[in-house]
């Protein structure tokens, strides 16, 4: 996603990064260490038990569809003189409930500041 923001050159605006499939999520989150990822998931296990779920009946993957709702497919971030405006902690994860999968389509959209545009 760097390059993508690189090579658009668009100096300020949005990066909307979502994730394609009903059991994915983008999520941005302290990336100090493994701590906060791990306490993520240990979470959604507590909120969202596997097979509770009507969906498990067809699939069995009625949890991994709950928690990629809960989460959100999609984040918005801050682009700030062509960089992410994120804190110095913070990291954009993919989270897949699912899998793992062999792919994945995280489709990245970039808006620039209105402002930008007429300089």
């Amino acid at each position: 996603m760097k390059a993508i923001v690189q090579r658009s050159r668009i100096p300020n605006g949005l990066v909307n990064p979502y994730a394609q499939g009903a059991t994915a999520a983008v999520m941005i989150q302290e990336n100090w260490d493994d701590s906060v990822q791990t306490d993520v998931i240990a979470l959604l296990g507590k909120l969202i038990p596997r097979g509770l779920w009507r969906h498990d009946a067809k699939d069995d993957n009625g949890d991994s569809h709950l928690e990629s709702g809960l989460v959100r497919p999609s984040e918005r971030i801050p682009l700030m003189d062509g960089e992410f405006g994120l804190s110095t902690w913070q990291t954009i994860f993919c989270c897949e409930f699912d899998g793992p999968r062999s792919i994945r389509r995280i489709v990245c959209t970039l808006l620039q500041d209105a402002d930008a545009q007429s300089d």
